[in-house]
């Protein structure tokens, strides 16, 4: 009945492999979100002062809608951010790749394209019905 146990979990040798990924997927992310972060601040710290009239309120309200627009991309980078924190603490205790409404492994496919998932796509499929 080994074969069943295995079926159960991930093997440590696939943990790894998504492990890597996750990894490479987290330096990209927090690279994007510093990126992000120093356009915000830019964003901040330049205050147009010589423009006058009707086109410094043009503007203001341009830069207020792209300094809204970053701060979401922001949150979006950061909860994503956790997300693959998350998937890495579920692979440190033997629980990742494992669907928490199916309790089957969520197949490598899907891992690979959205390793941070708790979900196998008929689970997903069913929620989103």
């Amino acid at each position: 009945m080994n074969n069943a146990e295995e079926k159960m979990r991930y093997s440590e040798d696939e943990l790894r492999e998504f492990e890597g990924i996750i990894s490479q997927k987290l330096d990209l992310a927090r690279n994007e979100l510093n990126y992000i972060k120093d356009q915000l601040s830019k964003r901040n710290d330049s205050g147009t002062d010589n423009t006058t009239g009707s086109s410094k309120l043009l503007e203001d309200g341009a830069d207020s809608m792209e300094r809204e627009s970053l701060s979401q991309l922001a949150a979006r980078q950061q909860k994503f951010i956790q997300q693959l924190e998350n998937a890495m603490i579920r692979i440190k205790n033997g629980t990742y790749g494992v669907c928490i409404d199916t309790g089957r492994l969520i197949p490598k496919e899907r891992l690979r394209a959205v390793p941070h998932t708790l979900h196998s796509i008929e689970a997903k499929l069913r929620k989103s019905n």
